[in-house]
């Protein structure tokens, strides 16, 4: 049974909305004034909330100011009961958190209508969240565990040989076994590395100042750094006949340890999906009022679908190809474009490659 608060300083109009939900099914809460409304939130914790906007001392709108900033109470739709629906008011109350506005007077079709529609819509985003949830737990279970004992398994498997046998070893054998743990080593260090730079930069996320210390950050002339990370990167996968530049020496607003993590994710991005022998290429320019960086390749591409699911912890396809890493990459490239007020932007096709462009407005770095 859904729990319904109603918040209004007016008793025959708090009875009439009670009988009329409670006919309906619902159990029905209610609140004298604003004060009282809040604290009933707090402790009830309603699914949704019918609030009056004109009562004394604390109205709707400081109703809603205050629930909207206690994490229990921020997400309960709140529909604002008014008799003097004007625009300016309306906006307020928008830009407070308000989901709806029932002008009064209202019949109680109007109302049923108005408490169905924030409670379904409510549930449908609900739904979404749980359903998002479940992919993450899920993608987590499967691909963390492997993701970590790949790498250690090596380290681990031909550490003990060496420890035993290094005395009945050849040089060249040793040599070989070296290298696998070193590059098993490395592959392991990027997992860790990505895995604390996406939780420092969803801490960063959570406040503005520091949102805002990190939009100092400048990089004057990227094009060497991008040259140098992309070539890198290139040498690794044994690509580099197959990169290209075609670069303007635009300044980045993103510090360049910043930048550099961006060219090196979406770089072996690049490479990762993509055929040996095939074109990938960087592009740094600039048009009016933005300033445009990006990569393109002709690899295997996304779907409409795993386009809107990038994020941290998804792969997609897996059983059809293996993947090394935790999906982090392009979910770290772009949280970093965002939060230095950019967007990162995806245009590509299954088996036509793809285009990831990092757009700044110029704005931002004036």
């Amino acid at each position: 049974m859904k729990k319904i608060l109603v918040i209004d300083d007016e008793e025959w109009l708090r009875e009439m909305i009670h009988l009329a939900l409670k006919q309906k099914g619902f159990e029905v809460v209610e609140a004298v004034n604003g004060a009282d409304g809040i604290e009933k939130a707090r402790k009830e914790l309603p699914d949704l909330i019918l609030c009056d906007v004109n009562m004394e001392k604390v109205d709707g709108y400081l109703t809603l100011s205050s629930l909207r900033t206690e994490a229990p109470t921020a997400a309960i739709p709140f529909i604002l009961m008014t008799g003097l629906a004007d625009n300016a008011g309306m906006r307020h109350g928008m830009e407070l958190g308000a989901d709806d506005y029932l002008p009064k007077p209202f019949t109680t079709d109007a109302l049923y209508a108005a408490v169905d529609a924030r409670l379904k819509k409510s549930q449908t985003v609900r739904d979404e969240a749980e359903r998002k949830l479940a992919n993450l737990r899920d993608n987590i279970s499967l691909m963390l565990p492997h993701e970590l004992r790949t790498p250690l398994n090596g380290i681990l498997a031909y550490g003990e040989i060496l420890a035993a046998d290094a005395a009945k070893l050849k040089p060249a054998e040793i040599a070989e076994m070296g290298h696998v743990v070193h590059q098993s080593g490395k592959r392991l260090e990027r997992l860790i590395e990505n895995f604390l730079i996406y939780a420092q930069l969803e801490l960063i996320a959570a406040d503005p100042k520091n949102v805002n210390a990190l939009r100092v950050g400048r990089t004057e002339l990227p094009m060497a750094l991008i040259e140098k990370h992309a070539v890198a990167q290139a040498a690794t996968a044994g690509r580099s006949q197959d990169l290209s530049f075609e670069l303007a020496e635009v300044p980045i607003p993103m510090a360049e340890e910043y930048l550099s993590k961006i060219v090196d994710e979406l770089s072996q991005n690049a490479f990762k999906f993509s055929d040996p022998g095939s074109a990938v290429s960087w592009t740094l320019a600039e048009s009016f009022n933005t300033i445009t960086l990006s990569i393109s390749d002709q690899g295997r591409g996304f779907t409409a679908e795993q386009i809107t699911r990038i994020g941290a912890y998804m792969q997609f396809d897996r059983t059809m190809q293996e993947q090394q890493g935790l999906g982090l990459g392009l979910a770290i490239a772009k949280r970093l474009v965002a939060l230095h007020g950019g967007t990162l932007a995806i245009v590509s096709e299954p088996g036509s490659g793809s285009v990831i462009a990092a757009k700044f407005p110029k704005s931002k770095i004036d």
